[in-house]
C-alpha cells in the first residue's frame, strides 16, 4: 500500500505529481497533497505536461497560472495510482553509473568483462532505450522476468523525469529489471535482457524537482520477498553515482529530441550476487528517501504476465 503521510525534509507534507484513474474510469494527471489530488486544469496526459516548461508546470501545479480557474481537491485513493508516463513519452536508462553496477557486470560477463571498466570511466555514458510508456508497469501491477532466462534481478534506480528541453520536472523511481544470465553470456544481448514486455516499472508519482534539494543524497532500500519472507534485502545511496543527473540528460539530448519528455533512469546500486534470481510470485519493494515507494509482484514470460493483467 503507499504511504500518503510521507513528510518532506522541512516537515511539510509532500506533493506528487500523479497519474490516476478517476471514478469513470478514465486516467487523469493531477497534483497530490494530503490525501487529496487536483486534476491540472487543461492537462489530459502526463506527456502534455511534459511538453511545457518547468516553470509553466510548476505554476500549474501550485494553481498560480494566469486566467486557470481555483483548482477543487478530490478525495484520493491509493489503488487508482497508475505508472506516471503516458503517450509518446519514452523511458532511457543509464548503465555502469555505480562502481556495484561496475563490479556486478564484470562478474556475470563470460568473455568481455573488461568493456565495463572502461565504459565506467570513459567520458561518454552508457544510455540505453529502456521503454515505451504503454509497457511500463505501474505501482502494484505485475512485472515479469523473461521465461527463457536462468538469473534475472530487479534493479531499483531514481529517475529524472525531463521535459522536452531537457529540464528536469522531477525524479521518480524505476525498476530496470534485467536477466543477467542473457547479457552476460554476451554484452550485445543487452537489448533482449533490458527490452521486453514486463521489464519495466516505475512509480508511484513523480516528486517535482523543486522539492528535491539534493537528488544525489537519497538513500535507496530494496526488499525482495518469498512467500511472505524476505529472501534479499539492500540499502544504498545516490551519493555513489559516478555521473550527474545533469551530465546523463546532457548527452541524451545532445543528438536526440523528445517531444514528450523522457523518463531518464540513473543506473543501480543494488545488485543481488550470484546465483540470485527473481522467482514467480516474489514481492520487489524499492523506496527511495524524498520520492516514495513502489512495490510490484513478479511473473515469469509474457503469457503468465498477460493472465495477470487480465485478472480482475
Amino acid at each position: 500500500m503507499v504511504g500518503l503521510d510521507v513528510l518532506g525534509g522541512r516537515g511539510r507534507r509532500q506533493v506528487q505529481l500523479i497519474r490516476f484513474r478517476a471514478a469513470d474510469g478514465a486516467p487523469r494527471v493531477g497534483v497530490l497533497q494530503d490525501g487529496q489530488v487536483t486534476s491540472l486544469p487543461g492537462i489530459g496526459t502526463m506527456a502534455e505536461l511534459l511538453a511545457l516548461p518547468v516553470l509553466a508546470i510548476r505554476e500549474l501545479c501550485t494553481g498560480q497560472a494566469a486566467g486557470d480557474p481555483p483548482l477543487r481537491p478530490e478525495r484520493f485513493a491509493p489503488a487508482s495510482l497508475l505508472a506516471p508516463l503516458d503517450g509518446r513519452t519514452e523511458v532511457w536508462a543509464a548503465g555502469v553509473t555505480y562502481e556495484r553496477s561496475r563490479s556486478a557486470r564484470v562478474e556475470e560477463s563470460e568473455d568481455s568483462a573488461d568493456i565495463y571498466d572502461k565504459v565506467y570511466g570513459a567520458p561518454r555514458p552508457e544510455l540505453f532505450f529502456k521503454s515505451a510508456a504503454w509497457r511500463v508497469a505501474g505501482p502494484g501491477a505485475p512485472v515479469s522476468v523473461r521465461a527463457d532466462s536462468e538469473v534475472n534481478v530487479p534493479e531499483p534506480e531514481l529517475a529524472a523525469v525531463l521535459n522536452a528541453a531537457g529540464e528536469p520536472v522531477g525524479y521518480t523511481i524505476c525498476n530496470d529489471l534485467s536477466s543477467r544470465s542473457i547479457e552476460g553470456e554476451n554484452p550485445l544481448y543487452l537489448p533482449q535482457a533490458k527490452i521486453y514486455l514486463g521489464g519495466c516499472a516505475a512509480g508511484p508519482w513523480i516528486r517535482p524537482a523543486w522539492e528535491v534539494p539534493d537528488p544525489h543524497n537519497l538513500s535507496i532500500e530494496m526488499t525482495i520477498s518469498r512467500d511472505g519472507a524476505a529472501v534479499w534485502t539492500g540499502q544504498a545511496s545516490t551519493a555513489g553515482l559516478r555521473r550527474t543527473v545533469a551530465e546523463l540528460a546532457r548527452f541524451l539530448f545532445r543528438e536526440d529530441e523528445f517531444p514528450a519528455g523522457v523518463l531518464l533512469s540513473t543506473g543501480t546500486s543494488l545488485v543481488p550476487d550470484l546465483p540470485f534470481t527473481l522467482r514467480a510470485g516474489d514481492e520487489i519493494r524499492i523506496a527511495i528517501s524524498g520520492i516514495g515507494e513502489l512495490v510490484n509482484h513478479v511473473v515469469r514470460g509474457k503469457a503468465a504476465l498477460r493472465a495477470a493483467a487480465a485478472a480482475p
